[in-house]
């Protein structure tokens, strides 16, 4: 693709349209469980509000996660006709690109979806195949979007591939995991058992990298209970600083585990992370690596080597982390712009950048901004 403005969002939010799962699930078979908006009285407001409802079980919190579209960014709208059009029609959203100077991004999940766990796997795999169908229009309306596959966790690992490999000829360009499946379903398998390494060896045959998003699922089983004396916009705070939690203990494990060694062209990715935590994680484990001679137990490669080889991380705000990139690895760096959430840098993303590259080079701030991200999906 052409790249335009030099800058290339790898964790943005993918919104399918109300209709999106109703127009592609059998109403027959599925009727009233399908993901669909109905109305509903909440408390909070005297008129009634709209919701996306699952398996008869209403969702909460609002209609759609999009405050950073709204002309009021602390807004979260409550009936679908008040959802931009630029959040979830590709066309629109183009527009919106446009108008941030952002070439292309990356969709990872908008609620409903990335999961459905529900304790039927038939429906979890038939709404799983609705919503990538649904986020590969994207794709299929401009090469600027890169969408991001989720997958049927409750099937066999056969039927797990072949929906990978469904998306990823549909356009699909990476897959969106859970850093522990175990955790959220009774009975799923953690990502270090074997179970999953015939789905990590056909990702790697196909060029698809592995995601994770903020918490990655564990946010509930990482996190200090709720303080009730937070305000919600304190409470939000707290909720989006933890999300590096995750990662500092994934990485190891991914490591330590020599799930990099055994899969040395696959890729991952840590979105909505940021950077701080990276080099404090990366000496550490170079440090225990050398004291325990880890070498003989089968991980050949230095930590830090395995990482700049395989991981890929980002940032959106931070000066500190970008100060410490060579010791991260500055191919290894990625910027995301939050699109349509509340930490959001659009419609000013530039002026964010600038603000955390200021006197970085510009071979340094190419890499990051662009090339790191063009490269690991075979954009240019």
């Amino acid at each position: 693709m052409k790249i335009k403005y030099g800058l290339i969002s790898s964790d943005s939010h993918g919104q399918l349209d109300r209709n999106a799962y109703s127009s592609r699930m059998s109403q027959s078979k599925w009727g009233e469980r399908i993901p669909h908006v109905i109305e509903v009285r909440d408390e909070k407001y005297t008129e009634p509000v709209e919701r996306w409802v699952v398996n008869g079980e209403i969702q909460g919190g609002n209609v759609c996660n999009c405050p950073t579209a709204m002309s009021n960014r602390s807004y979260y709208p409550q009936r679908w006709e008040e959802v931009p059009l630029e959040v979830y029609l590709p066309t629109e959203r183009a527009k919106a690109l446009d108008r941030d100077r952002v070439d292309a991004e990356v969709l990872f999940p908008n609620g409903p979806g990335g999961t459905f766990f529900y304790n039927d796997a038939e429906f979890e795999l038939a709404c799983v195949r609705a919503y990538n169908d649904a986020l590969a229009e994207f794709r299929q309306a401009s090469e600027r979007f890169i969408p991001l596959a989720v997958i049927p966790f409750m099937s066999p690992i056969e039927t797990i591939i072949g929906e990978v490999e469904r998306a990823v000829k549909a356009g699909h360009l990476g897959i969106n995991m859970l850093a522990d499946p175990s955790v959220a379903v009774n009975g799923l398998k953690n990502l270090g058992d074997s179970f999953w390494e015939p789905l990590w060896a056909a990702c790697q045959e196909l060029g698809v990298g592995v995601h994770l998003h903020a918490s990655a699922g564990l946010a509930g089983k990482l996190s200090l209970p709720r303080w009730q004396g937070f305000s919600t916009r304190q409470a939000h705070c707290v909720s989006t600083l933890r999300n590096f939690c995750t990662a500092t203990q994934f990485v190891p494990y991914l490591i330590f585990s020599g799930m990099l060694e055994r899969f040395p062209r696959l890729n991952w990715v840590f979105a909505e992370t940021g950077l701080g935590w990276v080099s404090s994680v990366l000496e550490a484990c170079d440090c225990e690596w050398e004291k325990r001679r880890l070498w003989k137990d089968g991980i050949i490669t230095r930590p830090s080597d395995l990482f700049r080889r395989q991981i890929y991380v980002d940032f959106w705000f931070e000066t500190v982390g970008i100060e410490l990139r060579d010791c991260i690895g500055v191919d290894n760096i990625l910027w995301e712009s939050d699109f349509p959430h509340i930490t959001s840098t659009y419609p000013h993303s530039w002026n964010a950048v600038e603000h955390s590259l200021a006197g970085v080079c510009d071979a340094d701030r190419e890499k990051m901004l662009y090339r790191n991200a063009a490269r690991l999906y075979r954009l240019i």
